[in-house]
Formats: C-alpha cells, sequence, structure tokens
C-alpha cells in the first residue's frame, strides 16, 4: 500500500519537480516555437520551404531520440534512484539549449551549423527522455494513491506550460529590442532569437538549487532498503512478456494517441495559422497563449476526475472529439482569416512596394479595413500576358476574428487536457515500482517523441504534397488518433487497482 505523503509535504515534491520539468520543457520548445526564424539562420535561404521542413526535421529528430534516453535515463532511475536521474537529465537538457544559442548561423560556418544544431537537438531529446518518467513517477510515489491522477495532473501542466512560457519570453524579447515594430523585428531575426536559448541557462541554474534539496522517493526508498530494486531493469521491463505486454498496451492504446493530439492542438495549430492563414507573428501567438491560459486549469479538472470515475474513458473521449471535429475546427480557421470571406469596407490601401523584374511587376500594399484588420496584399502582374495573382499574408486581424480564433485554439487545447491530464496516473499504476521509470518512460516517449513530435512535419509535408487540399496534414492525426482509440477502448481496462503495483 502506498503511504500518503504529508499534505504540505506533496506540495512541496509537486513543486520542485514541475519547476524542473517546466523549464525542460521551455527548452525543448523554444527551438520549435522559433522554427521559422531558425529556418533563416541555419539552412541555405534560396527555397523557404525546404528550409523550414528541415528545421521541423531537425525539430522532429529531438523527439525521435527520447525513447533513447527514456532506456538510458529510466535504467538509471530504477537502479540508482529517480532524483538524481531527473538532476542530470536537466543539465543536460538547460546545457544544449544554451548551446544553440551560441552556435554560429549557416552564412558564417556552413553545413557546420545545422549539423551543430542537430547534435545538440539530440542531446535535448535524450535528456527529456530521461526526464518526464522521473518526474512523474517520483511524485505518483509520494502522493496518496487514490488522489494520484489530481497530483500528478500537476505535473501535466508543465508540457504546455512550457509551451506558454517559450512564447512568453520570445514575445517579450522581440519587442524589448527596438522601439519601433520593424528596428525590433529585424534585430529579432538577426540575433535577438539567440536570447530565449540563453535566458533558459539562469531558469536551469534556479531548478539546480530547487532539485538538489528533493529527497529520494518513499516508495523507491522502501524496496532499496529491503534489497528489492531491480538488478537489469530493461530486461524485466522487456524481457518478461506479461509486463512487454502492458508496454505495448500503454503505447497503441494511449500515448500514440495522446501524442498526435497534443502536438495537433498546439504545435501544428500555431504552424497552421502562420504559414496557411498567413497571421502575423505576433497574433499567432498570441492566440495560443491565450488558448494556453484559459484551457491549463483543466489539466487538473480531468486527472481529479480520473481518480473517480477511471482513466480510460476521459482520454479516449478526448481522442474521438479530437479526430471527428479537427477538419471542421481548422476550416474555421481558413474561413476567419480568409480576405474573400470579408465584407467590411476598405478604409485605404498603402503602398508599401512596386517593383519590376522582367515582365513581372509585383505591388505590394497594406489593405486597411474598417474593422481594423490590416492585410498585406501581394498583387503580382505579367505585363505579356495581362494575368495578375493576389497574395494575402501577415494578416493583423479584427478584434472579433481575433477572440474567435482564441475559443477555437482553446477547444484544442481543451481535448489536449483530456488526454494528458490523466496519463501520467494511468502509467504509473501499469507498472511495479522496481522497473515503474523503465517501463513507463518508453511508451510515453515512443507515443509523444516519435508519433506525436513528428506530427508537425509529417503534417506540413502533406500539404506540401496534396497542395489543393490545406487540410491535408489533419490526416496523420486522425488516422493515428482514430487506431489508438480503437485498440484502448477494446484492451484497456478502465480502473486498474492504484495499489496493485506498489
Amino acid at each position: 500500500m502506498n503511504q500518503p505523503t504529508e499534505k504540505k509535504n506533496i506540495w512541496q515534491v509537486i513543486a520542485a519537480s514541475s519547476v524542473g520539468t517546466l523549464i525542460e520543457w521551455y527548452d525543448f520548445y523554444i527551438f520549435g516555437s522559433l522554427a521559422t526564424v531558425i529556418a533563416k539562420q541555419f539552412f541555405p535561404s534560396t527555397n523557404p520551404t525546404a528550409a523550414l521542413l528541415s528545421t521541423l526535421a531537425t525539430f522532429a529528430a529531438g523527439f525521435i531520440v527520447r525513447p533513447f534516453g527514456a532506456l538510458v535515463f529510466g535504467r538509471l532511475g530504477d537502479l540508482i534512484g529517480r532524483k538524481y536521474t531527473f538532476l542530470l537529465t536537466l543539465i543536460i537538457m538547460g546545457g544544449s539549449t544554451f548551446a544553440i544559442g551560441l552556435v554560429p548561423g549557416y552564412a558564417t560556418i556552413g553545413f557546420a551549423a545545422p549539423l551543430i544544431v542537430l547534435l545538440l537537438r539530440l542531446l535535448q531529446g535524450l535528456a527529456l527522455g530521461g526526464e518526464y518518467g522521473g518526474a512523474a513517477t517520483y511524485v505518483a510515489e509520494h502522493a496518496p494513491s487514490h488522489r494520484r491522477g489530481y497530483y500528478t495532473s500537476w505535473i501535466q501542466t508543465t508540457a504546455t506550460l512550457g509551451l506558454f512560457l517559450s512564447l512568453g519570453v520570445i514575445l517579450v524579447t522581440r519587442h524589448m529590442l527596438a522601439p519601433d515594430m520593424e528596428t525590433s523585428i529585424q534585430r529579432f531575426n538577426d540575433w535577438g532569437w539567440r536570447i530565449p536559448f540563453w535566458v533558459s541557462i539562469l531558469l536551469v541554474g534556479v531548478s539546480i538549487y530547487i532539485r538538489l534539496r528533493m529527497k529520494e522517493s518513499p516508495l523507491f526508498s522502501k524496496i532499496k532498503s529491503e534489497g528489492k530494486i531491480s538488478v537489469n531493469p530493461l530486461k524485466e521491463s522487456f524481457g518478461h512478456k506479461s509486463n512487454l505486454k502492458m508496454v505495448l498496451l500503454a503505447l497503441f492504446g494511449a500515448t500514440m494517441g495522446q501524442g498526435v493530439v497534443w502536438y495537433t492542438g498546439q504545435f501544428y495549430a500555431q504552424s497552421f495559422l502562420e504559414t496557411v492563414c498567413r497571421i502575423d507573428f505576433d497574433q499567432s501567438r498570441t492566440i495560443l497563449i491565450w488558448g494556453i491560459l484559459f484551457a491549463t486549469p483543466f489539466f487538473i479538472v480531468f486527472g481529479g476526475w480520473s481518480d473517480k470515475i477511471g482513466r480510460k474513458w476521459i482520454m479516449l473521449v478526448g481522442m474521438l472529439l479530437a479526430i471527428c471535429t479537427y477538419q471542421f475546427i481548422f476550416r474555421q480557421f481558413m474561413n476567419i482569416t480568409d480576405h474573400a470571406s470579408r465584407t467590411e469596407l476598405v478604409e485605404q490601401r498603402k503602398l508599401l512596394d512596386d517593383k519590376t523584374e522582367g515582365n513581372i511587376q509585383t505591388i505590394t500594399s497594406e489593405v486597411h479595413y474598417s474593422d481594423g484588420a490590416v492585410f498585406k496584399e501581394m498583387v503580382t502582374k505579367n505585363k505579356e500576358t495581362g494575368s495578375t495573382s493576389t497574395i494575402y499574408k501577415d494578416k493583423k486581424l479584427d478584434t472579433g476574428s481575433y477572440w474567435t480564433l482564441v475559443g477555437w485554439i482553446f477547444v484544442l487545447i481543451l481535448y489536449v487536457t483530456m488526454v494528458y491530464g490523466p496519463i501520467a496516473a494511468f502509467l504509473v499504476e501499469l507498472f511495479p515500482t522496481r522497473i515503474r521509470y523503465t517501463s513507463m518512460s518508453l511508451p510515453y516517449h515512443i507515443g509523444n517523441g516519435v508519433f506525436g513530435g513528428l506530427t508537425p512535419f509529417i503534417a506540413t509535408l502533406l500539404t506540401t504534397i496534396y497542395v489543393d487540399n490545406k487540410l491535408s496534414g489533419l490526416w496523420y492525426t486522425i488516422i493515428v488518433g482514430l487506431v489508438c482509440f480503437i485498440i484502448g477502448a477494446i484492451y484497456i481496462n478502465n480502473r486498474i487497482d492504484p495499489d496493485v503495483n506498489d
């Protein structure tokens, strides 16, 4: 039976674990939040689409190695303890993130730049592969079993709050570099983007100090004192048929679907608003920030609710709602930001540029609408054929459209809270204490790191293949989510005795 930690101490445990995990997620996601800027820094500028895809692939590489980090650090966590293992992962993550901010750009050192960044990104992925399992296990092993979903859900907020923090630091940095927006943007794109990476070293220093003051989890200390620590956690986790079955069920019946829902609802949604809907840099990020702010409390709501009704159906209903409504919601993104759907009067057109190359004349203007919206309009005219084409980008939305998009982003992140809020307690309760760190970390990081982490890259790639269907990128999430829902609905038990593996 899991002996509950005193109430005042459990909050200290949650705070210490959450601060470190939040900072690791910040470090990991700052790269994705700056994907469009980094693409111009570390890859050739001759093909912007290829540069963005290369950046997203580098971003995804960090996810792909997370399962290897889970194996390495999960084994250490089951052999030497939870505390020192995820202290080590924090140091590796912080050092790698800081170093990315020091790497010279492609224009300075050529192809060495993306290679160095890729190496550092792989180190980030390895570190994160060991962090989450340690933090979730550490909190769960301090918590009373009947409140495990509630207490571990606080750890679940850190992934989304890490994204929130990364977006916030980026926006603050961008606006502090110069008093006027044009100069500020130029400085940020040239060198200011490095500042959010450098900030991480200060955050990591604070977290290391906090974690050094933590004690080992009571359940691990108990089995250590009794001489019951696993001699070979990898063999016990994956060499025994019964435990391997639970690892596979956790992956294909829960974490795989949870991963694609998480990354579609936040990262791909941001990418879609910026690259497909062409919303300007600040608005695309503040829309996500507001959505995160409003939805984050629901991690706690659904985590606590799972203690009463079980973990299974909260997670699976979140998956089902996501795969059934994604196409509709992302279509609303396009409709709201579509120039053709606007009925407001144009107040003025402000000419920004007019240039001619050969027979092609390009006129760039700002179109100001009576409701406050501003769209950048690029009209290309072929003087020989007389044909014209118009592209609208860098759209600044009116207040009504802006908050409508915030509402839809809130819905997407609400799905995330349903699938993610209860999952830490679900995974912890699947496996015995002696091999818990190793066993739960691997399916979590394959589900999130491979299936989830590849979502922005695969979705963006699909839209470049099926150019006439801007929603084609969603098919990856829908198919993976549906397969996971079916497996989970058939094979996962709704309630597992929370004490059986303690």
